[in-house]
């Protein structure tokens, strides 16, 4: 699987994990050059809190388009060290 963003690859890799039809991905497989800090934070009744990034690619950002959970409640624990993408990042 790929995370495409502005025709450049954010993430990829064979082991992403699905949830409600969200490819996860290794936290490893995410090209951290295009990531960035956001503070913004979300909450899921059964995966519990979200962090998120924004992404920075040729000089433009996407606020809050990957999140991920560093501390998810027990029902989601396969997802910790993953993280998702939207907000235009095309996954395939």
């Amino acid at each position: 699987m790929k995370a495409v963003w502005k025709n450049t690859v954010i993430a990829e890799s064979d082991a992403t994990v699905m949830v409600e039809g969200n490819h996860y991905f290794p936290a490893a497989s995410v090209n951290q050059q295009f990531i960035s800090f956001s503070n913004h934070k979300t909450s899921c009744a059964w995966k519990g809190q979200a962090s998120y990034y924004s992404l920075i690619v040729d000089g433009e950002l996407n606020p809050d388009a990957a999140w991920y959970y560093a501390e998810p409640k027990e029902a989601a624990a396969n997802i910790k060290g993953y993280v998702a993408f939207w907000k235009g990042v095309q996954v395939s």
